[in-house]
């Protein structure tokens, strides 16, 4: 979900080209799960294999990927690992979500109704630790590297571009911004044409970068208080505080410095608020990893989808050619493995 301080910050439009030769920090999380809600059937059913097994995530992670890597981007994956003890709440709230849409999309099922059944099917599934383990495997297999954060991946994502290992953060959410990313990119994994939610209409979407000091600029305020306004209108850890949107919260922000004098003028309450700020300002992260491009394993890579997962063979190699081609725009082999 995210915090939705997306009428605040300062975008601009930017196309895959410009992203050459960068390294980026996706948050693999966030990027399945979008795999998972878009790649289904006519009737909202997702991709499954001869097994029934769920394959829309691989589907997305292989063709996306190469996609990426065709345009001369350097990918590395950022995965979740244990969520703070206060977010708990949060996560049993998504997964009774996922149910009750889960219910809803049959009953649509069963009265032949395909466009409820679309429109409930894209929240009924969630992601498993199969499905974790198989993106794992995929991208070994393709020569990506990928970071298993301590904690939160965009958090962990932050870090590592403040540390100058990697541009920027991809992800659709903002939260990265609160753990003080200092570039985010949206839309990297759905760039093209998109599905208006609930509407047949389509339109073309591009790459947007968000520099975090420039939003900051522009709002005239510092990090805490963008997190103080992440707050305001709601967290993966806490509920908005009632009456107040992303103007009101702005203008609270910027009309007082204590939070709990904000807290006490908007007739808010966030309970353990100031342990939830201290997490955004200082989350657990990881340097044991080594960010290492390698050659993709072509017969492993169509083993892993097509024999084992039915996926054609020839849309897999033809997949697996970008995984090379892009390699081979660089300036040399050996400066991509880097």
């Amino acid at each position: 979900m995210g915090t939705p301080i997306g009428d605040l910050v300062v975008k601009r439009e930017i196309s895959l080209e410009t992203l050459r030769g960068k390294r980026i920090a996706v948050d693999a999380f966030n990027t399945l799960y979008q795999f998972l809600s878009t790649i289904r059937g006519a009737d909202g059913r997702p991709l499954r294999d001869s097994k029934g097994r769920v394959t829309s995530h691989l589907s997305g992670l292989l063709y996306r990927t190469a996609h990426l890597v065709e345009k001369g981007i350097k990918p590395v994956y950022v995965f979740d690992g244990e969520p703070p003890e206060f977010k708990r709440r949060t996560v049993e709230e998504r997964r009774e979500h996922r149910e009750e849409m889960r219910k809803k999309w049959e009953e649509a099922l069963e009265r032949g109704d395909l466009e409820e059944a679309r429109k409930y099917a894209q929240g009924a599934l969630g992601l498993t630790d199969e499905m974790i383990s198989e993106s794992k495997e995929l991208l070994d297999l393709m020569g990506i590297p990928y970071v298993q954060a301590p904690s939160e991946g965009e958090a962990q994502g932050a870090y590592m571009v403040r540390k100058g290992e990697v541009w920027a953060v991809a992800s659709q959410d903002y939260d990265s911004l609160l753990f003080g990313a200092p570039r985010l990119v949206r839309y990297l994994a759905v760039t093209g044409k998109r599905k208006l939610p609930n509407r047949e209409i389509y339109v073309e979407v591009s790459p947007e970068e968000i520099l975090l000091e420039e939003t900051l600029r522009n709002l005239g305020i510092d990090r805490r208080k963008l997190i103080w306004i992440g707050l305001l209108l709601g967290t993966d850890y806490n509920e908005k505080v009632k009456g107040v949107g992303p103007k009101k919260a702005l203008e609270l922000v910027r009309s007082y410095d204590s939070f709990e004098t904000i807290l006490r003028v908007s007739g808010g309450q966030i309970k353990g608020w100031e342990e939830i700020e201290r997490f955004f300002l200082n989350p657990p992260v990881t340097d044991d990893y080594e960010l290492k491009w390698r050659e993709p394993d072509t017969e492993g890579i169509v083993e892993f989808m097509c024999k084992e997962r039915d996926f054609s063979e020839d849309r897999v190699r033809k997949a697996v050619e970008k995984l090379w081609s892009g390699r081979g725009e660089q300036t040399s082999l050996e400066a991509w493995f880097s």
